[in-house]
């Protein structure tokens, strides 16, 4: 790190502040972002570790690492195992995707998004149903055999279950659908690894899962169509849902 860039870094030390209490990750993303909006960094400088950062905002660990994997998220800086969080983008480039986060941001804010996701993957499942691909059913399936064989394993789960919703969005045959449900997706996602945890969760996600891969098979739109509509209903409770010892301010 150059002379410059360690200045940069203790000025975003002196300036950091305690969040308030009870604050989750999005409060640590909100004050980093605040910062990094300030011009006192640049592209390829590193972020003070975890540790720094948890003492100077005085939240858990795990809160730290919930803001940051929001700010990456969004493209903002870039976490790169065993070295470090880097800032990724110009201040310019910082400013509207600034905007962007305030899609992350409170309570109704992240109904709201439920909300649109939950059509969204409504109407990709009802249109992926017309004329779906062998290749693509076969796809689904392994999909959902791979989920049940992953239940103890969270990681390999949550990735075969973006996976799923990955393969009904790009059979629907929309690109601009596509892309919608993968920007819903990606910011749901911090809260979304958070909150599967018990294993009735991850076996209702199973079954509901199969659901719509047979009603896709069966090449029925309304009845993929309401058992994805079933799907997002349950899946937008769990997200909801308090998580209780899975506060993101406990270290």
């Amino acid at each position: 790190m150059s002379p410059s860039a360690s200045d940069a870094v203790r000025d975003l030390e002196a300036a950091l502040d305690p969040v308030p209490p009870g604050s989750a990750g999005h409060e640590v993303a909100t004050a980093l972002l605040e910062l990094l909006t300030g011009g006192a960094m640049r592209v390829g400088d590193r972020l003070p570790g975890e540790r720094m950062l948890a003492a100077r905002l005085g939240v858990g660990r795990s809160a730290v690492r919930e803001g940051l994997a929001a700010l990456e998220v969004l493209g903002i800086v870039e976490v790169r195992v065993g070295s470090g969080t880097y800032l990724r983008a110009t201040t310019s480039e910082l400013l509207p995707r600034s905007l962007a986060w305030g899609l992350l941001v409170g309570q109704e804010s992240t109904e709201h998004l439920l909300q649109v996701r939950s059509g969204l993957e409504r109407q990709a499942a009802l249109l992926a149903a017309g004329a779906p691909r062998e290749v693509d059913l076969d796809e689904l399936d392994r999909l959902v055999d791979e989920q049940r064989r992953s239940r103890d394993d969270v990681d390999a789960f949550v990735a075969a279950d973006m996976r799923f919703h990955r393969t009904v969005a790009r059979m629907a045959g929309n690109p601009l659908l596509e892309d919608l449900l993968s920007t819903s997706r990606a910011l749901l996602r911090v809260w979304a690894e958070r909150y599967v945890k018990a294993a009735t969760d991850l076996a209702d996600t199973v079954d509901e899962h199969a659901a719509v891969a047979d009603a896709l098979r069966a090449r029925d739109p309304r009845a993929a169509a309401a058992a994805m509509e079933a799907h997002m209903r349950t899946a937008s409770a769990r997200l909801r849902a308090d998580p209780g010892v899975a506060r993101a301010d406990q270290p």
